[in-house]
């Protein structure tokens, strides 16, 4: 069987490398253009040994199309003459003229256990919304959206501080375990769909800068899932409010949340007074406290909070919120 692989950063690499060493044949790989790092706004992507690269170490013909769905693009992918497309976070919804080229079709590597969080970030939003179960899903590819029908799935457990680029991380072992088995399957013509129900479908759309904006009106925990779900792109962040001086901007990089100790109360975002600066504690909205232990003030380092409390020691009527609250 002739597969071409089709997948962009660190989620995709495992897969791609797992086909490699499996007993077909991958005749090319389609990726997205380089890119300065940095460059492409709203990526989430980590990136790892990159997928170019291990192409050209096993003497693989890379494509890097800005669109793959134009004649061109489909013209190219046309001439490696593919039985099936492996499709692991190419970042394209592929056109029905792409599907039409291999005898057949394509299957998509999907990181979550659909068909909730169907989109471009389904690992992150599981986390956003407390889920303490995620997975991976293979999906035989349609041009619809993570529509298509399932061939295999499997769950894991997600840790209690476990940040999206974390999960991700061990998702993407799972998928080319996954993905390595469809193939065989589907090589063997045994591969039975299971349709998708569409009652549960949720979406996990793509992250933006905007959704790193802490909410302290949100419960403790609540606020806690939304820091690991924002790591490691866009990153939480939120701004420190005191009387007569500007407000500063900080990411937010590890919290956890906190029952109140005996006195604490206050307002949601509002900054607790301490005699122990070691952590920096901030009221949530259910009366519970996010316990802030690493963060990174706008333009400095990553530092802990007792690093940054040194300078900055807590006063009355501090806050954190939006910039213009």
């Amino acid at each position: 069987m002739r597969l071409v692989m089709m997948g962009t950063g660190h989620f995709a690499e495992p897969t791609f490398e797992a086909l490699l060493q499996s007993p077909y044949s991958v005749v090319g790989l389609v990726t997205q253009p380089d890119r300065v790092v940095g460059a492409e706004r709203g990526s989430t992507r980590q990136t790892g040994r990159g997928m170019k690269a291990i192409a050209q170490e096993h003497g693989l013909p890379v494509l890097q199309p800005e669109k793959i769905n134009t004649p061109e693009g489909v013209a190219a992918l046309a001439e490696w003459r593919p039985d099936l497309l492996v499709v692991a976070a190419y970042g394209q919804i592929l056109s029905r003229d792409v599907l039409a080229v291999p005898p057949l079709g394509g299957i998509n590597v999907h990181a979550s256990l659909l068909p909730k969080y169907r989109g471009a970030a389904p690992i992150a939003w599981a986390i956003y919304h407390g889920e303490t179960t995620t997975g991976v899903t293979i999906i035989r590819m349609t041009t619809g959206l993570d529509a298509g029908d399932m061939l295999a799935q499997e769950s894991i457990e997600l840790g209690a501080t476990e940040t999206a680029g974390e999960a991700e991380a061990r998702l993407a072992q799972v998928g080319a375990r996954l993905a390595v088995h469809v193939v065989s399957k589907l090589a063997a013509g045994e591969v039975q769909g299971r349709k998708q129900d569409l009652s549960l479908v949720t979406k996990a759309p793509k992250l933006t800068k905007e959704n790193g904006a802490i909410e302290w009106t949100r419960s403790a925990v609540q606020v806690c899932n939304h820091i690991r779900a924002m790591q490691p792109w866009p990153t939480a962040y939120t701004y420190w409010h005191r009387t007569g001086q500007p407000a500063i901007r900080l990411l937010v990089h590890t919290a956890v949340a906190r029952a109140p100790q005996a006195g604490e109360a206050g307002n949601a975002g509002e900054v607790l007074l301490q005699l122990d600066l070691s952590r920096l504690r901030v009221m949530a909205g259910d009366g519970w406290v996010v316990e802030i232990s690493e963060l990174q003030p706008a333009g400095k380092r990553t530092m802990t909070a007792a690093e940054y409390l040194r300078g900055r020691k807590p006063q009355a009527g501090d806050r954190l919120g939006p910039e213009h609250a």
